[in-house]
Protein backbone atom coordinates (compact mmCIF):
# COMPACT_ATOMS: atom_id res chain seq x y z
CA UNK A 1 0.00 0.00 0.00
CA UNK A 2 1.27 3.50 -0.83
CA UNK A 3 0.18 7.02 0.06
CA UNK A 4 0.72 10.43 -1.44
CA UNK A 5 0.30 13.09 1.23
CA UNK A 6 1.36 16.50 2.44
CA UNK A 7 1.37 15.34 6.05
CA UNK A 8 3.41 12.59 7.71
CA UNK A 9 4.78 11.38 11.03
CA UNK A 10 7.95 9.29 10.81
CA UNK A 11 9.23 7.82 14.05
CA UNK A 12 11.49 5.02 15.26
CA UNK A 13 15.08 4.06 15.98
CA UNK A 14 16.52 4.13 12.45
CA UNK A 15 17.74 7.67 11.74
CA UNK A 16 18.79 6.80 8.19
CA UNK A 17 15.42 5.33 7.18
CA UNK A 18 13.56 8.28 8.70
CA UNK A 19 15.70 10.75 6.75
CA UNK A 20 15.21 8.83 3.52
CA UNK A 21 11.44 8.91 4.05
CA UNK A 22 11.65 12.69 4.44
CA UNK A 23 13.64 12.91 1.19
CA UNK A 24 11.04 10.82 -0.61
CA UNK A 25 8.34 13.15 0.65
CA UNK A 26 10.40 16.18 -0.44
CA UNK A 27 10.60 14.66 -3.92
CA UNK A 28 6.81 14.54 -4.08
CA UNK A 29 6.89 10.74 -4.32
CA UNK A 30 4.71 8.19 -2.58
CA UNK A 31 5.64 6.99 0.89
CA UNK A 32 6.15 3.24 0.82
CA UNK A 33 4.95 0.98 3.61
CA UNK A 34 8.27 -0.89 3.75
CA UNK A 35 10.95 0.44 6.14
CA UNK A 36 13.50 1.71 3.60
CA UNK A 37 12.37 3.63 0.51
CA UNK A 38 13.89 2.47 -2.80
CA UNK A 39 16.88 4.41 -4.16
CA UNK A 40 15.08 5.77 -7.19
CA UNK A 41 12.72 7.65 -4.90
CA UNK A 42 15.40 8.71 -2.42
CA UNK A 43 17.55 10.25 -5.16
CA UNK A 44 14.73 12.06 -6.99
CA UNK A 45 15.04 15.86 -7.34
CA UNK A 46 13.12 17.73 -4.65
CA UNK A 47 9.65 19.03 -5.48
CA UNK A 48 9.52 21.06 -2.27
CA UNK A 49 11.74 23.65 -0.70
CA UNK A 50 12.73 21.97 2.61
CA UNK A 51 12.80 23.91 5.88
CA UNK A 52 13.88 22.07 9.02
CA UNK A 53 13.54 22.86 12.71
CA UNK A 54 14.34 20.85 15.85
CA UNK A 55 12.05 21.48 18.84
CA UNK A 56 14.50 19.93 21.31
CA UNK A 57 17.23 22.34 20.22
CA UNK A 58 15.06 25.44 19.82
CA UNK A 59 12.76 24.95 22.80
CA UNK A 60 14.24 22.25 25.04
CA UNK A 61 12.93 22.42 28.58
CA UNK A 62 12.27 26.16 28.39
CA UNK A 63 8.79 25.98 26.87
CA UNK A 64 6.64 29.08 27.22
CA UNK A 65 7.68 31.92 24.93
CA UNK A 66 10.20 29.85 22.98
CA UNK A 67 7.56 27.27 22.11
CA UNK A 68 5.12 29.99 21.04
CA UNK A 69 7.74 31.66 18.83
CA UNK A 70 8.62 28.35 17.20
CA UNK A 71 4.96 27.72 16.43
CA UNK A 72 4.75 31.23 14.92
CA UNK A 73 7.58 30.31 12.55
CA UNK A 74 5.96 26.98 11.70
CA UNK A 75 2.63 28.62 10.94
CA UNK A 76 4.32 31.27 8.82
CA UNK A 77 6.19 28.71 6.74
CA UNK A 78 3.17 26.46 6.29
CA UNK A 79 0.91 29.39 5.43
CA UNK A 80 3.20 30.99 2.83
CA UNK A 81 3.39 29.82 -0.77
CA UNK A 82 6.75 30.38 -2.53
CA UNK A 83 6.62 32.70 -5.57
CA UNK A 84 8.35 30.18 -7.81
CA UNK A 85 8.58 26.40 -7.96
CA UNK A 86 6.91 23.98 -5.58
CA UNK A 87 5.75 24.54 -2.04
CA UNK A 88 7.56 24.23 1.28
CA UNK A 89 8.07 21.00 3.19
CA UNK A 90 8.38 21.88 6.87
CA UNK A 91 10.29 19.19 8.79
CA UNK A 92 9.66 19.35 12.54
CA UNK A 93 12.10 17.17 14.46
CA UNK A 94 11.63 15.86 18.02
CA UNK A 95 8.26 17.53 18.73
CA UNK A 96 7.95 16.53 22.41
CA UNK A 97 8.80 20.02 23.83
CA UNK A 98 5.77 21.40 21.97
CA UNK A 99 3.40 18.97 23.70
CA UNK A 100 4.11 19.72 27.34
CA UNK A 101 1.92 22.83 27.72
CA UNK A 102 -1.78 22.62 26.89
CA UNK A 103 -2.03 25.87 24.94
CA UNK A 104 1.04 25.13 22.81
CA UNK A 105 -0.05 21.52 22.26
CA UNK A 106 -3.53 22.52 21.10
CA UNK A 107 -2.11 25.08 18.70
CA UNK A 108 0.24 22.49 17.19
CA UNK A 109 -2.63 20.03 16.77
CA UNK A 110 -4.59 22.74 14.97
CA UNK A 111 -1.67 23.27 12.57
CA UNK A 112 -1.52 19.54 11.89
CA UNK A 113 -5.25 19.41 11.17
CA UNK A 114 -5.06 22.12 8.49
CA UNK A 115 -1.85 21.97 6.44
CA UNK A 116 -2.46 24.24 3.42
CA UNK A 117 -2.46 22.78 -0.06
CA UNK A 118 0.82 23.22 -1.89
CA UNK A 119 2.90 22.93 1.30
CA UNK A 120 3.66 19.90 3.47
CA UNK A 121 4.56 18.99 7.03
CA UNK A 122 6.72 16.03 8.11
CA UNK A 123 7.16 15.39 11.83
CA UNK A 124 10.06 13.12 12.78
CA UNK A 125 10.78 11.50 16.14
CA UNK A 126 13.99 9.57 16.69
CA UNK A 127 13.49 7.44 19.79
CA UNK A 128 15.97 5.54 21.93
CA UNK A 129 15.40 1.81 22.19
CA UNK A 130 12.56 1.83 19.66
CA UNK A 131 10.03 2.66 22.37
CA UNK A 132 7.12 4.84 21.31
CA UNK A 133 6.90 7.93 23.52
CA UNK A 134 3.41 8.03 25.04
CA UNK A 135 3.45 11.83 25.23
CA UNK A 136 3.41 12.05 21.44
CA UNK A 137 0.47 9.66 20.96
CA UNK A 138 -1.95 12.55 20.58
CA UNK A 139 0.17 14.09 17.84
CA UNK A 140 0.43 10.80 15.94
CA UNK A 141 -3.31 10.35 16.24
CA UNK A 142 -3.90 13.88 14.95
CA UNK A 143 -1.71 13.21 11.89
CA UNK A 144 -3.60 10.00 11.16
CA UNK A 145 -6.99 11.66 11.67
CA UNK A 146 -6.03 14.42 9.25
CA UNK A 147 -5.31 11.82 6.57
CA UNK A 148 -1.56 11.86 7.00
CA UNK A 149 0.88 8.95 6.92
CA UNK A 150 2.26 7.51 10.17
CA UNK A 151 5.26 5.21 9.67
CA UNK A 152 7.47 3.43 12.22
CA UNK A 153 11.11 2.69 11.35
CA UNK A 154 12.56 0.28 13.95
CA UNK A 155 16.27 -0.44 14.17
CA UNK A 156 17.30 -3.28 11.90
CA UNK A 157 18.17 -6.68 13.27
CA UNK A 158 21.74 -7.80 12.62
CA UNK A 159 20.59 -10.12 9.83
CA UNK A 160 18.55 -7.35 8.23
CA UNK A 161 21.41 -4.86 8.57
CA UNK A 162 23.87 -7.23 6.89
CA UNK A 163 21.42 -7.76 4.03
CA UNK A 164 20.70 -4.04 3.79
CA UNK A 165 24.45 -3.26 3.56
CA UNK A 166 24.61 -5.44 0.46
CA UNK A 167 21.49 -3.82 -1.02
CA UNK A 168 22.76 -0.30 -0.35
CA UNK A 169 26.16 -1.18 -1.86
CA UNK A 170 24.36 -2.23 -5.04
CA UNK A 171 22.52 1.11 -5.09
CA UNK A 172 25.90 2.84 -4.97
CA UNK A 173 27.27 0.69 -7.80
CA UNK A 174 29.54 -1.18 -5.42
CA UNK A 175 30.06 -4.94 -5.30
CA UNK A 176 31.05 -6.37 -1.91
CA UNK A 177 33.23 -9.46 -1.77
CA UNK A 178 32.48 -12.49 0.44
CA UNK A 179 32.17 -11.55 4.10
CA UNK A 180 32.50 -7.80 3.48
CA UNK A 181 28.86 -6.92 4.23
CA UNK A 182 28.93 -8.92 7.46
CA UNK A 183 32.17 -7.33 8.64
CA UNK A 184 30.91 -3.83 7.92
CA UNK A 185 27.69 -4.54 9.84
CA UNK A 186 29.80 -5.83 12.74
CA UNK A 187 32.09 -2.78 12.66
CA UNK A 188 29.18 -0.35 13.13
CA UNK A 189 27.83 -2.39 16.07
CA UNK A 190 25.00 -4.16 14.29
CA UNK A 191 25.78 -7.52 15.92
CA UNK A 192 25.52 -6.25 19.51
CA UNK A 193 22.25 -7.65 20.86
CA UNK A 194 22.07 -6.06 24.32
CA UNK A 195 19.08 -3.79 24.90
CA UNK A 196 21.12 -0.95 26.45
CA UNK A 197 22.97 -0.23 23.19
CA UNK A 198 22.02 2.78 21.06
CA UNK A 199 21.17 1.53 17.55
CA UNK A 200 19.81 4.80 16.17
CA UNK A 201 22.77 5.77 13.98
CA UNK A 202 24.02 2.36 12.86
CA UNK A 203 22.46 2.36 9.39
CA UNK A 204 23.57 5.97 9.00
CA UNK A 205 27.17 5.02 9.85
CA UNK A 206 27.04 1.98 7.56
CA UNK A 207 25.87 4.16 4.68
CA UNK A 208 28.70 6.62 5.26
CA UNK A 209 31.26 3.81 5.21
CA UNK A 210 29.78 2.38 2.01
CA UNK A 211 30.01 5.78 0.32
CA UNK A 212 33.69 5.96 1.33
CA UNK A 213 34.31 2.46 -0.02
CA UNK A 214 32.68 3.45 -3.31
CA UNK A 215 35.21 6.28 -3.60
CA UNK A 216 38.08 4.05 -2.49
CA UNK A 217 37.26 1.44 -5.11
CA UNK A 218 36.12 3.25 -8.26
CA UNK A 219 36.29 -0.07 -10.12
CA UNK A 220 33.21 -1.03 -8.11
CA UNK A 221 34.53 -3.95 -6.04
CA UNK A 222 35.40 -3.88 -2.34
CA UNK A 223 36.73 -6.89 -0.46
CA UNK A 224 36.56 -7.93 3.17
CA UNK A 225 40.16 -6.73 3.54
CA UNK A 226 39.12 -3.30 2.23
CA UNK A 227 36.47 -3.12 4.95
CA UNK A 228 38.95 -4.28 7.62
CA UNK A 229 41.48 -1.62 6.59
CA UNK A 230 39.19 1.36 6.00
CA UNK A 231 36.20 0.97 8.35
CA UNK A 232 37.03 1.79 11.98
CA UNK A 233 35.30 -0.09 14.77
CA UNK A 234 32.37 1.84 16.17
CA UNK A 235 31.00 -0.98 18.29
CA UNK A 236 29.08 0.55 21.19
CA UNK A 237 29.77 -0.57 24.71
CA UNK A 238 27.06 -2.41 26.58
CA UNK A 239 26.97 -2.52 30.34
CA UNK A 240 24.94 -5.74 30.21
CA UNK A 241 27.45 -7.36 27.85
CA UNK A 242 30.27 -6.29 30.18
CA UNK A 243 28.63 -7.70 33.31
CA UNK A 244 27.75 -10.95 31.55
CA UNK A 245 31.35 -11.31 30.33
CA UNK A 246 32.58 -10.82 33.90
CA UNK A 247 30.01 -13.29 35.22
CA UNK A 248 31.13 -15.92 32.70
CA UNK A 249 34.79 -15.08 33.40
CA UNK A 250 35.51 -14.05 29.82
CA UNK A 251 38.16 -11.59 30.94
CA UNK A 252 39.38 -10.66 27.46
CA UNK A 253 35.90 -9.76 26.21
CA UNK A 254 35.16 -7.92 29.47
CA UNK A 255 38.36 -5.88 29.07
CA UNK A 256 37.44 -4.87 25.51
CA UNK A 257 33.89 -3.83 26.44
CA UNK A 258 35.14 -1.97 29.53
CA UNK A 259 37.41 0.11 27.29
CA UNK A 260 34.46 0.97 25.04
CA UNK A 261 32.29 1.92 28.01
CA UNK A 262 34.96 4.23 29.41
CA UNK A 263 35.59 5.74 25.97
CA UNK A 264 31.84 6.35 25.63
CA UNK A 265 31.95 8.39 28.84
CA UNK A 266 30.51 5.97 31.39
CA UNK A 267 32.21 6.93 34.70
CA UNK A 268 34.42 4.28 36.29
CA UNK A 269 32.61 4.55 39.68
CA UNK A 270 29.36 3.60 37.90
CA UNK A 271 31.03 0.55 36.34
CA UNK A 272 32.45 -0.45 39.71
CA UNK A 273 29.04 -0.07 41.37
CA UNK A 274 27.42 -2.27 38.70
CA UNK A 275 30.17 -4.86 39.15
CA UNK A 276 29.60 -4.91 42.90
CA UNK A 277 25.88 -5.55 42.38
CA UNK A 278 26.52 -8.39 39.93
CA UNK A 279 29.12 -10.06 42.18
CA UNK A 280 26.75 -9.90 45.15
CA UNK A 281 24.08 -11.60 43.04
CA UNK A 282 26.55 -14.31 42.06
CA UNK A 283 27.53 -14.86 45.71
CA UNK A 284 23.88 -15.30 46.70
CA UNK A 285 23.12 -17.60 43.77
CA UNK A 286 26.29 -19.63 44.39
CA UNK A 287 25.36 -20.11 48.05
CA UNK A 288 21.91 -21.36 47.03
CA UNK A 289 23.43 -23.74 44.50
CA UNK A 290 25.80 -25.19 47.14
CA UNK A 291 22.77 -25.69 49.38
CA UNK A 292 21.12 -27.70 46.62
CA UNK A 293 18.71 -25.14 45.20
CA UNK A 294 17.93 -25.81 41.56
CA UNK A 295 18.01 -22.94 39.02
CA UNK A 296 14.25 -23.30 38.48
CA UNK A 297 13.67 -22.81 42.24
CA UNK A 298 15.69 -19.57 42.27
CA UNK A 299 12.75 -17.88 40.55
CA UNK A 300 10.68 -18.35 43.68
CA UNK A 301 13.48 -18.11 46.26
CA UNK A 302 15.03 -14.89 44.96
CA UNK A 303 12.03 -13.49 43.08
CA UNK A 304 13.86 -13.51 39.72
CA UNK A 305 12.63 -13.78 36.17
CA UNK A 306 13.23 -17.32 34.81
CA UNK A 307 15.66 -16.12 32.14
CA UNK A 308 17.67 -14.10 34.65
CA UNK A 309 17.72 -16.97 37.15
CA UNK A 310 19.09 -19.30 34.48
CA UNK A 311 21.70 -16.78 33.39
CA UNK A 312 22.94 -16.08 36.92
CA UNK A 313 23.09 -19.81 37.64
CA UNK A 314 25.28 -20.40 34.59
CA UNK A 315 27.58 -17.57 35.63
CA UNK A 316 27.77 -18.55 39.31
CA UNK A 317 28.77 -22.07 38.31
CA UNK A 318 32.02 -20.71 36.83
CA UNK A 319 33.15 -19.33 40.22
CA UNK A 320 34.35 -20.97 43.42
CA UNK A 321 33.17 -19.26 46.64
CA UNK A 322 36.69 -18.14 47.58
CA UNK A 323 37.18 -16.68 44.08
CA UNK A 324 34.07 -14.55 44.48
CA UNK A 325 35.27 -13.39 47.91
CA UNK A 326 38.66 -12.43 46.49
CA UNK A 327 37.04 -10.62 43.56
CA UNK A 328 34.87 -8.57 45.95
CA UNK A 329 37.89 -7.65 48.06
CA UNK A 330 39.79 -6.55 44.96
CA UNK A 331 36.79 -4.54 43.80
CA UNK A 332 36.60 -2.77 47.17
CA UNK A 333 40.25 -1.74 46.84
CA UNK A 334 39.58 -0.52 43.29
CA UNK A 335 36.54 1.46 44.43
CA UNK A 336 38.54 3.18 47.18
CA UNK A 337 41.42 3.88 44.80
CA UNK A 338 39.04 5.50 42.29
CA UNK A 339 38.04 7.91 45.07
CA UNK A 340 41.61 8.64 46.15
CA UNK A 341 41.57 6.46 49.27
CA UNK A 342 43.86 3.57 50.16
CA UNK A 343 42.74 0.46 52.07
CA UNK A 344 44.11 1.88 55.33
CA UNK A 345 42.14 5.09 54.84
CA UNK A 346 45.09 7.25 53.83
CA UNK A 347 44.75 9.55 50.79
CA UNK A 348 46.38 8.41 47.56
CA UNK A 349 46.85 9.88 44.12
CA UNK A 350 44.05 9.23 41.66
CA UNK A 351 43.17 9.87 38.03
CA UNK A 352 40.80 8.50 35.42
CA UNK A 353 43.71 6.82 33.64
CA UNK A 354 44.90 5.17 36.87
CA UNK A 355 41.36 3.92 37.62
CA UNK A 356 40.97 2.54 34.09
CA UNK A 357 44.28 0.72 34.45
CA UNK A 358 43.22 -0.58 37.87
CA UNK A 359 39.99 -1.94 36.36
CA UNK A 360 41.92 -3.80 33.68
CA UNK A 361 44.28 -5.20 36.32
CA UNK A 362 41.30 -6.36 38.39
CA UNK A 363 39.80 -8.10 35.37
CA UNK A 364 43.09 -9.87 34.65
CA UNK A 365 43.71 -10.84 38.27
CA UNK A 366 40.22 -11.63 39.60
CA UNK A 367 38.09 -12.55 36.60
CA UNK A 368 40.46 -14.46 34.31
CA UNK A 369 40.59 -18.15 35.06
CA UNK A 370 43.85 -19.54 36.35
CA UNK A 371 45.74 -21.46 33.62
Amino acid sequence: MTDTTNLAYFWGEDAYAIERAVRVMAAGERIEARPTPPPAQAESPTAFEVWRVDAEQDVGAAGGGRAERLLDRLAERLGTAPLFGGGTLVVLRQPLPLLREKRVRERLLDLVADVPRGNALAITELVDGGRQVKSTDALRDAVSKAGGVVRAYPAMTRERLERWVGERATELGLTLGPGAARLLAERVGGFVRESDVDHRRQAEMANGELEKLALLRPDGTATRDDVAESVPEAIPGSAWAFLDAVGLRHAGEAARVATRLLDDGLPAPVIISQLHRRLRELVVVRDHMIAGTRPADLVRELKLQPFRAQKLSEQAATWAPDELDAALEGLLALDLASKGISLDGEPRSMSDARTALGLQAWLAGSVARAP
